[in-house]
């Protein structure tokens, strides 16, 4: 298989120093190449993407597994292929980028700030931005483990990127803590690697990964899946040597008398990914309490004019079609209102999660075209169950709901055009 590295030197000779952009694209994962490449597809002259790393990518260059692009592309690509894909791609367009570039600042205004080695620090005036920064990983001292502090944890996505990028074993008994999707798929990378994974322990009654993870990362290869578990204690003074998982009850406490030791020397923490929002508060942007990412509109602008939000710098998506489908409407919309054909201010509603629903994204509609709304239920249902969407009273009807899997309804904009107070989205048993 053939990969698609790009040298910073050829990100140099791509693009100059601008002092004025139409698009700008902060991040290069699936959703910054997705939100270029289709900004340059709506009209946009000048589309700049400005990566941190030395090559286009971002994440997907470690996720070796197979699964993207299965929508988007009709085909099943690994990370890197995909990856390759979307870059010839946005190369093919004309889009611009700069790599070895780390975006410092964004004022409300749309002024970038950003530094290079081969820049210095220098400013870029985008008539609009598109964030597209992904997230970061929740580590051990965001879930408070008591215990030593040893060498061997690591998170999921760093353990990832030893195997997968710098061709090191993290470890050989592994223990891991929490069910996301990047923790099942390094179960059971570890394992084919010569591993032993003793266990998956997840502090919820049900997992936080798709089932087909489950079955394909876990099922497969005979690793044990422990629900309403977690690791209350770490041992070991230079290398792990083991923790301590307990079970916990209805309030995710831990039960007295139940505690067990499981040998180890490296714990994996798979414990929830968290939207890369800094620059974000910087430019004055809405955030949710509940995404922890921008609230947006179904254009996927943010409250602050000219800046726009995709991915999974917006919430947690379960897969890259999704996030590509947030970022086709962001770079959109953005090239739209740098051309002055798009964007301008006018009637909002807000969306608002009802009965068994933890999160809906987008959070407000605009009246500019079709809502597609992503929704998790708040407690999984395993009989068919009907999507609520409330104004307009249309019903769409699921087999079942799952907090670790999102759902995706489409509202037809013609079906909204009356819509006068906020929409309600509920989930209720058929």
């Amino acid at each position: 298989m053939k990969h698609a590295p790009v040298s910073p030197k050829a990100g140099k000779t791509r693009t100059k120093r601008p002092a004025e952009v139409d698009v700008a694209v902060i991040g290069s994962g699936p959703a910054g190449l997705t939100a270029a490449l289709h900004a340059r597809k709506a009209g946009a002259r000048n589309v700049l993407v400005l990566e941190r790393e030395e090559e286009l990518g971002g994440i997907l260059k470690q996720c070796i597994h197979n699964g993207f692009g299965l929508e988007q592309f009709r085909k099943d690509y690994t990370g890197p292929e995909y990856a390759e894909r979307l870059i010839n791609e946005v190369k093919r367009a004309g889009a611009k980028y700069l790599l070895n570039t780390m975006v410092t600042g964004l004022a409300p205004d749309r002024m970038i700030t950003a530094v290079s080695p081969e820049q210095g620090v220098f400013e870029i005036r985008p008539r609009s931005v598109v964030l597209a920064m992904g997230c970061r990983e929740r580590a051990r001292g965001s879930i408070g483990i008591p215990g030593t502090r040893p060498a061997g944890i690591y998170t999921a996505g760093v353990a990832q990127r030893f195997v997968n990028i710098e061709g090191y074993l993290p470890g050989r008994d592994v223990v891991v803590l929490g069910s996301g999707d990047i923790g099942l798929i390094m179960a059971r990378r570890l394992t084919l690697e010569g591993a032993r994974v003793r266990g998956v322990y997840e502090i919820m009654d049900y997992p936080g990964g798709l089932k087909r993870n489950i079955v394909q990362c876990l099922n497969d290869f005979d690793i044990p899946l422990h629900l309403s578990h977690t690791v209350t204690e770490i041992r070991g003074r230079q290398r792990v040597e083991g923790v301590v998982v307990s079970r916990v009850d209805g309030s995710q406490q831990p039960v007295a008398g139940t505690e067990e030791f499981v040998p180890c020397d490296t714990l994996l923490l798979s414990v929830g990914l968290i939207p890369e929002n800094e620059l974000s508060r910087e430019a004055g942007v809405e955030l949710s309490a509940i995404t922890r990412g921008p609230v947006v509109t179904e254009t996927m602008q943010t409250s602050a004019p000219g800046i726009f939000s995709c991915g999974n710098v917006s919430t947690v998506f379960d897969l890259v079609d999704y996030v590509a489908q947030t970022s086709v409407t962001a770079g959109t919309n953005a090239a739209l209102l740098a051309a002055r054909a798009h964007g301008k201010d006018g009637k909002t509603v807000d969306i608002a999660p009802g009965e068994n629903v933890r999160l809906v994204y987008p959070q407000r509609y605009s009246f500019q075209g079709d809502l597609v709304l992503y929704i998790r239920s708040a407690e999984p249902v395993e009989k068919p169950v009907r999507v609520a969407v409330d104004p307009p009273g249309m019903r769409v009807k699921r087999q079942y709901a799952r907090p670790n899997e999102m759902i995706r309804v489409k509202v037809p904009g013609d079906k909204l055009k009356d819509v006068k107070n906020d929409i309600e989205i509920a989930i209720v048993e058929d």
